[in-house]
């Protein structure tokens, strides 16, 4: 498996690899993200999506310009950007809005069902297929994707029902990436750590 020594040498920025180290060695085994390909691309991945296990909680906090180069569809206009530039939950219910299982912008599911976990899992559908592998509520899911297990467990549960294994084992970073992201945001910097990473294990 990887050593503690190892684990830090993966996300060398983090203060908290200890206690991220115990939830992972004994979660990814029941995912079988079991072999070092695997482990160094599921780390890579998670690494890069909450700046090495840094942030488990999407953060949503945009300016103006960056909604309109972020999000163009939902700020088609600087006067609306303005608008919602820096209120975090206001973006989350606008953009998040009336898909993946969301009510409209007034029913607030954009925020309560933000990017949670390592692997950032969002939306109310998402969330609710989660809960049920967990076995537990709705409300008590949100609570459990910002626990050191609960990050750590729903990005293995969206990688095993992503079929990520199966693109790991080939080492295939970019296919894995747009599953992840829905896109190729930071596809070099996934390389990067995935070859630093698998370099470690090896």
């Amino acid at each position: 498996m990887i050593t503690l020594e190892q684990f830090q040498s993966c996300i060398p920025t983090n203060k908290n690899a200890e206690a991220w180290y115990d939830p992972l060695v004994d979660i990814t085994p029941k995912f079988n993200i079991d072999t070092p390909e695997r482990l160094a691309a599921f780390i890579a991945q998670c690494s890069h999506e909450s700046g090495e296990f840094s942030r488990i909680t999407e953060n949503l906090n945009y300016r103006a310009e960056s909604l309109r180069k972020v999000f163009p569809k939902y700020f088609p206009t600087n006067e609306l950007a303005n608008q919602y530039a820096h209120q975090k939950e206001m973006i989350a219910n606008r953009v998040y809005a009336n898909r993946m299982g969301n009510g409209p912008e007034a029913s607030g599911d954009g925020w309560k069902f933000r990017g949670r976990g390592l692997i950032q899992i969002t939306g109310k559908d998402n969330y609710s297929r989660f809960s049920e592998f967990m076995k537990i509520s709705l409300d008590e899911i949100t609570e459990y994707m910002e626990t050191f297990d609960g990050a750590i467990t729903s990005a293995c549960w969206f990688w095993d029902i992503s079929n990520l294994n199966r693109l790991a084992d080939t080492g295939n970073i970019k296919d894995m990436t747009r599953k992840i992201n829905g896109g190729f945001n930071g596809l070099e910097d996934r390389i990067n750590k995935y070859n630093m990473i698998l370099g470690i294990l090896k």
